[in-house]
């Protein structure tokens, strides 16, 4: 058993459980969230805004922190999103410096990158962050980038690894992003064809362990390799491909958030127009660790397990991308 005891946040979250039960076969575990729930290791209920949470890593002589909790998806309380988001990650550092915590790892998110029209088709880890003040979780992850950076260079002391991940799916994958395939179609505002980068939850528990195990420090893109197309996928899913005019999405999802019948704004249709697309070779060259799943097969994974469709992945190839990906990684098949 390691000598390392690790504190998570969210930890009775999706990502937080699998982490937590993956860990704590190596090393001792703790976790806290603001929801109570049974799980294999301790989970403390607490805010991650409480000025204890300092008291409680000196009380578990915590070494190294997970960092996962966020609010994932935009609501109407803004301020709140940004408590939990922004002032709850400054909580944490302060928390992990009062407390000497060596070492913290950090979800953000490729939305940080921003839904931009003149994104590059490929993303890297050295593109600026722009964020989208129109898209809290978007704007928020760009905020708690800066703060980072800011941290780093005042407090050397903790070594902070970073993961930008993209659309997170799995066997029990209820998101968001998954409810956006369980229609009766696929939906492309404006005929973008903005790709969907995928990594499989299991490879997000596993780049994380093993950045913990190894004491990695940086930031890199966590992502499958490749990408599919709307187009592509709705010929896997069998499903028609719909796309209407934006104008007329922004008109009725204007109409659905003025009746409050739904949570998102009209501006944030460009989530479907320009989707950050991540490529993944830094975190497969410098942090050494190469996703079991491509975007296809995470996608074929949880295509099978949550849709109950069976999806031939090796059939998914992004084909338009393959030259752009030659000349920025070397040849990473997509």
């Amino acid at each position: 058993m390691s000598d390392k005891r690790v504190l998570i946040t969210g930890a009775a979250g999706y990502v937080g459980r699998l982490l937590g039960e993956a860990l704590a076969t190596r090393m001792d575990v703790v976790g806290v969230d603001i929801a109570q729930r049974e799980a294999a290791f301790p989970i403390f209920q607490m805010d991650i805004c409480d000025a204890a949470l300092a008291e409680l890593m000196r009380a578990e002589r915590i070494t190294h922190v997970v960092h996962l909790a966020s609010v994932m998806a935009s609501g109407r309380d803004r301020a709140r999103e940004y408590r939990i988001d922004v002032d709850g990650t400054r909580n944490v550092l302060d928390a992990c410096i009062a407390a000497g915590v060596g070492h913290l790892t950090l979800t953000s998110s490729g939305a940080a990158y921003g839904y931009h029209a003149d994104n590059p088709a490929w993303l890297t880890e050295d593109l600026p962050l722009r964020g989208n003040p129109e898209f809290a979780y978007s704007d928020h992850k760009r905020l708690v980038e800066e703060m980072l950076a800011d941290y780093r260079q005042k407090h050397p002391q903790l070594r902070q690894l970073i993961f930008r991940p993209c659309s997170i799916i799995g066997a029990t994958t209820n998101s968001k992003i998954s409810d956006l395939f369980t229609g009766s179609s696929i939906l492309d505002p404006g005929g973008h064809n903005s790709p969907f980068v995928f990594i499989w939850d299991e490879d997000v528990v596993g780049a994380i362990e093993h950045g913990v195990v190894e004491d990695a420090s940086g930031i890199y893109n966590l992502a499958g390799d490749g990408a599919l197309t709307p187009a592509e996928i709705a010929r896997l899913l069998h499903k028609p491909l719909r796309r209407p005019p934006v104008w007329l999405v922004k008109m009725l999802l204007g109409i659905s958030y003025g009746l409050r019948l739904g949570n998102v704004q009209p501006a944030q249709v460009m989530f479907l127009q320009y989707r950050p697309v991540l490529l993944n070779t830094r975190l497969k060259s410098e942090l050494g660790y190469r996703p079991r799943k491509t975007s296809a097969e995470a996608f074929a994974y949880f295509a099978k397990n949550v849709l109950d469709v069976d999806i031939d992945a090796g059939s998914a190839r992004v084909t338009h991308a393959d030259p752009i990906v030659k000349e920025v990684a070397g040849g990473q098949t997509v």
